[in-house]
């Protein structure tokens, strides 16, 4: 297997986290093509992708409260981000499912773009926002609100509970505030606000993710449309009992490994595992 039919496995294996990883550094590549200036070093994202703090940005151009959160201002900014989406994706997953993990990703970013837009005009302030912060800030919270006792071991600091790592992170984004990026710091605490809010209604028996999830369906139908198999009458014979049973063998083999990849992820995956996945996929 090449690097390409490898990439392609992961994308199409590895799940939603995996899926907006890719996205937002594809995006970033094509931001570098398109956006990126040499001379100044630094990225000019034009009116209608970067959510900017005018009056009239909600209006005119409503679809970038979903596109800021796709680009960003620097490498460093994408790896910081990518790093905390990887952590949080893979707890939040562990109680919910990936569905629920897109819709508080969308919803949470367009939340934390709508406070930033807010605010910045109460206040009078002429800003742009990029980022995934505010979208990745909600899985987080999200998380820590459902299972604030989680156990986490992290490197130089031992054994903490969940909470606490959340608990760290919004009161760095309060005392930042006041100094440089407000308003992605603002961005962060919206976020955080929505993923908490999230699972209190969840808790109650409201769902948010879930018109984000009939969309998803509607949009997956008219990219991929299930095409109608005509009816084939089907001849058994002798030999039908062995080709079931190797069908059983095979998907028994291909449910094993995509159980393999939800505890421990693709890389985890042999080469041989892998190799038997791509010629499922085909």
């Amino acid at each position: 297997m090449n690097i390409l039919e490898d990439i392609k496995l992961q994308y199409k294996m590895g799940g939603i986290v995996q899926r907006l990883l890719f996205w937002n550094i594809g995006v970033f590549i094509l931001s570098i093509v398109f956006f990126f200036s040499f001379s100044t070093r630094n990225f000019n994202y034009p009116d209608w992708l970067g959510l900017y703090s005018y009056n009239n940005q909600l209006i005119t151009k409503p679809w970038t409260v979903i596109s800021y959160m796709f680009l960003h201002a620097s490498f460093l900014h994408l790896l910081f981000n990518m790093l905390v989406l990887h952590f949080s994706g893979r707890l939040f997953l562990t109680y919910f499912t990936g569905r629920q993990l897109f819709g508080v990703y969308i919803l949470g970013g367009i939340f934390a773009g709508i406070v930033f837009i807010m605010l910045y005009y109460i206040l009078g302030i002429h800003s742009v926002l990029v980022g995934a912060s505010g979208a990745i800030m909600a899985i987080l919270i999200a998380t820590a609100a459902y299972a604030p006792y989680m156990l986490l071991r992290i490197p130089l600091i031992g054994t903490v509970k969940l909470w606490q790592v959340a608990f760290v992170i919004v009161l760095l984004d309060l005392i930042q505030l006041p100094m440089n990026n407000g308003g992605g710091h603002l961005a962060h605490l919206g976020g955080a606000f929505f993923g908490f809010l999230y699972v209190k209604l969840l808790q109650k028996g409201t769902d948010l993710s879930k018109g984000i999830s009939k969309l998803q369906d509607v949009l997956e139908g008219i990219i991929s449309p299930k095409k109608k198999t005509p009816f084939k009458k089907v001849h058994k014979n002798k030999n039908t009992i062995f080709t079931n049973a190797s069908t059983d063998m095979n998907q028994k083999k291909i449910d094993d490994i995509l159980d393999k990849i939800s505890k421990s992820g693709y890389d985890s995956l042999s080469k041989e595992e892998k190799e038997f996945l791509f010629k499922a996929g085909k």
